[in-house]
């Protein structure tokens, strides 16, 4: 994908959205740090665009979420710290009865989903939860299926998929990497 193709499928996603929500009341875009922040902020700006006001926008952190973790830290009380500390980061976020609408660049295992999930119940009780992504590569590891997809790109397990956006990577493109290091 292109800087084109990128910008067209985010306009799309935006327009699925506002369809399928019946406009923008009371949800929040949250995106997963750290190339999901930047799409999900770029998407609230076209929906903005498209229905003249502006959607809230926040950021979630979920390195302590992660299951590939070796060690999680337990507190006094035997509450581990990840439960213990919020993953939205930036400024403070209600979720609680809101249409979180959590976008991410690439969805491949399902696993930094449901630790996105596991981060955003820890913040309150959203009314839904939907998933936006960029890129949806395929073999799944848990039950996870987003709602709104940029591009399905069926990729081997040997490949890897590198979004690269302007705001971290200062160009915005799409690229597949093969086991042997070709670009594609």
């Amino acid at each position: 994908m292109d800087e084109t193709a990128i910008r067209r499928a985010l306009t799309r996603i935006a327009h699925e959205i506002v369809e399928k929500n019946k406009g923008i009341e009371d949800c929040v875009l949250i995106g997963i740090r750290t190339r999901g922040i930047y799409l999900a902020e770029r998407l609230a700006q076209r929906i903005h665009e498209i229905e003249g006001h502006p959607v809230e926008v926040s950021e979630l952190d979920i390195t302590s979420y992660r299951d590939d973790r070796k060690a999680i830290i337990k507190l006094a009380g035997g509450e581990s710290a990840a439960a213990a500390e919020s993953g939205i980061v930036a400024k403070p976020m209600i979720v609680q009865d809101k249409r979180v609408i959590l976008f991410d660049d690439v969805l491949y295992t399902g696993r930094t989903i449901r630790a996105a999930m596991d981060a955003l119940m820890d913040c309150g009780r959203p009314q839904n939860i939907q998933l936006a992504v960029l890129v949806d590569r395929g073999h799944r590891e848990l039950p996870i299926r987003p709602d709104y997809v940029g591009k399905n790109v069926p990729t081997s397990k040997q490949e890897q998929i590198v979004v690269s956006l302007q705001e971290v990577d200062d160009e915005d493109k799409v690229t597949i990497i093969h086991q042997r290091g070709h670009t594609g």
